[in-house]
């Protein structure tokens, strides 16, 4: 089986698990090996085991076809795996980075291939409850609405900000009194997305790492 994007491998399969699960139908390890050519069961094993430690698929022993969604999903037909992409200043503008992590399980009414996940530095946020460390889930789209939390990329800069619009000046302002309002370009300033969730973890993130296969 030739190379696949980090963690697509992993994310497929619990896609497949989760459709056959729902639908009452579940799939073997054999099936699964099956389904997406790998030379080995091991290899289906591994990613289904995998996904049993990251809590997506429940299992029962001593039985062949013994996967499950855990009652936390069960009933969750639109919960998607979500990239967390790297971090986003929540100060000034700082250079852009894009740093995969993983993907991230979430519940959502959105479709998964609109949203992508970021994790905060910084406290120019703090006063929206945008704090350090936090992790924003951002819907992919080119505009806003005066008032609504964007990313926003400046050049090659990026920051998440409350977006205000006057005529063709645009601002992005800090929910933090020590911090300035930015007005940056219109023409050098694109907006990313909007964020439409905030989620804080007082451990790690259920973060499904990036995997590559052999």
């Amino acid at each position: 089986m030739g190379r696949t994007p980090a963690g697509e491998t992993r994310k497929r399969i619990f896609e497949f698990m989760r459709r056959r699960l729902l639908a009452g139908e579940p799939p073997s390890t054999r099936e699964v090996q099956d389904e997406f050519g790998f030379r080995a069961v091991q290899t289906a094993r591994e990613h289904l085991e995998a996904l049993v430690a990251e809590g997506l698929l429940a299992k029962s022993d001593g039985k062949a076809r013994g996967y499950r969604l855990p009652a936390l999903l069960k009933h969750a037909t639109e919960n998607c795996l979500v990239p967390l992409l790297g971090r986003v200043q929540a100060g000034g503008l700082t250079t852009a980075l894009e740093d995969p992590e993983g993907f991230l399980p979430i519940h959502s009414r959105f479709a998964e291939k609109e949203l992508f996940a970021l994790r905060v530095r910084g406290d120019s946020m703090k006063d929206a409850a945008i704090i350090e460390d936090d992790i924003v889930i951002v819907r992919r789209q080119p505009s806003a609405n005066t008032g609504e939390i964007v990313v926003a990329l400046v050049q090659d800069e990026a920051t998440v900000k409350r977006l205000r619009k006057k005529g063709r000046r645009i601002e992005l302002v800090p929910e933090n009194d020590a911090y300035d309002v930015i007005v940056p370009d219109p023409a050098r300033t694109i907006i990313l997305g909007k964020v439409v969730e905030v989620r804080r973890y007082f451990n790690t993130p259920p973060l499904i790492a990036p995997y590559t296969d052999a």
